[in-house]
Parts: structure tokens; sequence; C-alpha cells
């Protein structure tokens, strides 16, 4: 018996990350499918962009809430809370299947097959970027994201290294499989590059690393132009420094008239399991210099430069040497461009709807 596609799909995603990017770019994919998706919001209300951003899209339809995510401080109240309510909705939208984007809600009845996907979680990112295990403060943090998982039917990961992290930390799982994330290529174009180095993300972030960037900026021949907020959350500070542009929060085209232009794209990051906006770089033609890491060096191979993401010196030589040499760099990006078609939004929607037929059939006969 051939497994329908689901007809209707609950799916969870988090506004304040990549997340959002990917979740309405698989929405999209799932589209040829007939697949209708109810997607239940967390961690902060919608900004005017993501709004707009989902209502272009015909086979989705968004519940919003504010509830904290089980990364948050003080989060478990909210995450009981929101456990509810995605009980509630699931009673409403009577989806065949549910989604889950974060990892906690996994051990909920919902009553229908689930998918865990493990985008990214503390203990992998602790380790990654303070080079030691998470304190004791994470320990239900811990007990909860292992529960969740184990009891998912279905636990995904973006890249065969982030999967490998998740079995040992939170396994064993039911079932696993890697799909790799991917991006519609229609957003993004490779335009006459420029002389500048482009980078994105929170420049507070420790993980993305963007910090040894601006810092090195000042012994780079080209100015460095960054994407994201300046400001720390918690203290409010802007950061000033020498041949350092920030651009504040971008649009979605403004982002991708910065990449269409951009000759470097750095990002040295210490912990990044799969790396959304490094792929919209690969697809605007951009060299890519980004942290020496495992789960980078599975998705980019040949095609990206590495340098190690404690090594200012590696940072700052490896963009120089890219600058200076034009075939290097154009080589660099024709290899970025050619390997950015392996990451595209169609495989992705196709791989997610070949394993939501598998284990709604799979629940259906035990």
């Amino acid at each position: 018996m051939e497994a329908h596609h689901p007809s209707k799909v609950l799916m969870t995603a988090d506004t304040v990350g990549g997340v959002w990017n990917y979740s309405l770019e698989l929405v999209r994919a799932l589209a040829p499918f007939k697949t209708e998706v109810a997607l239940a919001t967390m961690g902060a209300p919608l900004t005017e962009e993501q709004r707009r951003q989902a209502d272009e899209i015909d086979n989705l339809t968004v519940y919003e809430s504010d509830y904290k995510l089980e990364w948050m401080e003080d989060a478990w109240n909210d995450v009981e809370k929101a456990g509810e309510w995605l009980l509630e909705l699931k009673d409403k939208v009577q989806p065949e299947l549910v989604h889950l984007n974060s990892l906690v809600h996994g051990a909920l009845d919902f009553g229908v097959p689930t998918v865990a996907v493990v985008h990214s979680c503390v203990l992998s990112w602790w380790k990654a970027v303070k080079d030691e295990e998470a304190p004791q403060a994470w320990s239900k943090y811990k007990e909860l994201v292992t529960k969740g998982l184990q009891a998912a039917d279905m636990v995904v990961a973006p890249t065969q290294a982030m999967m490998n992290q998740a079995s040992a930390l939170y396994g064993p799982f039911k079932r696993s499989a890697v799909i790799y994330n991917g991006r519609g290529q229609h957003g993004f174009q490779f335009g006459k590059k420029e002389p500048f180095v482009f980078s994105m993300g929170r420049v507070w972030d420790e993980a993305k690393n963007i910090s040894m960037l601006a810092h090195i900026a000042s012994d780079l021949s080209w100015p460095v132009y960054i994407a994201g907020d300046d400001k720390h959350p918690a203290t409010g500070k802007t950061i000033e420094l020498e041949n350092v542009h920030f651009l504040g929060q971008l649009s979605e085209d403004e982002v991708s008239d910065w990449l269409s232009r951009a000759s470097v794209y750095a990002l040295p990051a210490k912990y990044e399991p799969f790396g959304l906006t490094i792929l919209e770089a690969a697809m605007s033609g951009c060299a890519l210099v980004v942290g020496k890491t495992e789960s980078q060096a599975e998705i980019w191979g040949n095609a990206a430069r590495y340098v190690n993401p404690n090594s200012a010196d590696e940072l700052r030589d490896t963009i120089n040497n890219l600058i200076e040499d034009e075939f290097g760099r154009n080589i660099m990006a024709c290899r970025a461009v050619k390997r950015s078609h392996g990451y595209t939004a169609n495989p992705m929607g196709q791989d997610y709807d070949h394993i939501y037929r598998q284990i709604m059939k799979q629940t259906v006969t035990v």
C-alpha cells in the first residue's frame, strides 16, 4: 500500500533564528504535494516582514504565540504552557502529522506521528563555543530534550555531523534521517561583484564569531559590511570598530542585494550545524570563508576556505589572500555556486514528504 502525502501538518517554529526561514522554505516546497501547514510560532511576536512573508504562502496558516523556547532563561513554565497550547491546536487543526522544530514537545501525546528536527542544541553549542560540557543548570534541559527526541517517531538533523552529536547526547532514537536544509535559488542572484567582505548575524553571538571578523577588519584592504544587530541585548551598547560598517536588520530583498554584490562572505563560526546564510551567499556567487567545523566541511567540501575559529590571524590571512588573488577568488565563487545547487528547496521538500509518508505508513501498520 502506497502511503499518501499528508494533507495537513502541524509544524512548530521559532521566530528568532534561521528556523523561521527554513520553515517557510519547507512549507513552500511541500505545496506541490498538496500539503497544508499550520505553523505554530513561539519565541517572539512576528515582525512586519515575517507577517508579509507568511501572507504570500497559500498553503500556510500561522498560529502565533510568544511562549519562551526551551533554550531561553526560565523557560520551563512557558514550555509546559506551549505544550498545552500545541495539543489544543492539534485538536483544532486535525493534522495527520506533527513536525516539531523544537526539541522537548516530542513527548506530548499528539495521537499522530511526530517528526522532531534537531537544528541545534544547547549542549553541543556549549561544547563547541566554550570548549567544555554545559553546566549543571542545563540538566533539566538535557532530561526533557532526551525524553522529547526519544519519543518522536523520527528525528531529523540537517547534517550527519549534527545527527552524530544529537545521538551521542540524547539517543538512541526510534528512527533517524539526515535531510539537508535548502533555499529557493530564485531569491538570490549573482550580480556584478564589488570589493567588500560581507557577513550576517548578531555580532554578540559567540557561536557565529562575527566579532572576530569585526576585530580584524582594520587589517583588511577591503571594507567589511555586517548585517544584523550590533547592539548587545543585555547592555544595549553598540560596537564601533575601524573599517566595519554595521547595516542593522535588513529585509530579505536587501540581504539578497548585498549578497549579489559581495565578493567574499565570511562567517568564522565555532558552531553552525547548517548555516543558511552561508548557503545564501554561495547561491549569490560569493567566495566563502567559514569556520572549520565538522558540519561545514561536510556541507561545503572544497567549495569554501576554512579557518580555525579561534585564530584571528588565520582569518585575516585567508581573507587577505582572497582579496589579493582575483583568480583564486573566482574559482572559489564558482565552486560555491556549483555546490549550492545541491541544497535547493525542492529536494528538501521531497525528502521531508518521503519521511512523512514513511512514518505515517509505519505508525498505521504498527
